[in-house]
């Protein structure tokens, strides 16, 4: 098992996604720092008002939920999830090993940390900025 440290400070989401599925299937273990720097396509306005419509249509009591996260680490944590076979238990195994950080997390001296550079979409919001349209 190996330990993979990877930036998401202006990497694209679907692509950090996929990426980092591969991997934890394989099953490698990754760590995702920066976690607010990572990038959704398209416009603000309409990522976040998908997430509130989604708050809507699954409306519980206050006690029972759904609660929806609005840390930019575990927001990414739980998209990441959606690539991942979670009806299976190698999915769920795999979901273990990933963790996300804001900021650098706990990078050493001496880790070699993988940076995903693709070219910036004409629209786009960072998971920081939609984080804080949540709110």
């Amino acid at each position: 098992m190996v330990k993979i440290i990877v930036d998401g400070k202006d990497a694209i989401l679907g692509r950090l996604g996929s990426f980092v599925a591969k991997e934890l299937l394989k099953g490698n273990s990754v760590d995702v720092i920066n976690s607010e720097g990572v990038i959704v396509s398209g416009s603000k306005d309409v990522i976040v008002k998908k997430i509130q419509l989604k708050r809507e249509m699954g409306r519980g009591g206050s006690l029972k939920g759904p609660k929806y996260i609005r840390q930019a680490d575990r927001l990414l944590k739980r998209m990441i999830r959606g690539m991942l076979p979670w009806d299976r238990a190698k999915g769920r195994e795999a979901h273990k090993r990933l963790k996300c950080y804001v900021g650098s997390g706990e990078v050493k001296e001496g880790q070699e940390v993988k940076k995903i550079e693709h070219k910036r979409p004409n629209k786009y919001s960072t998971i920081k900025e939609i984080v804080r349209a949540l709110r």
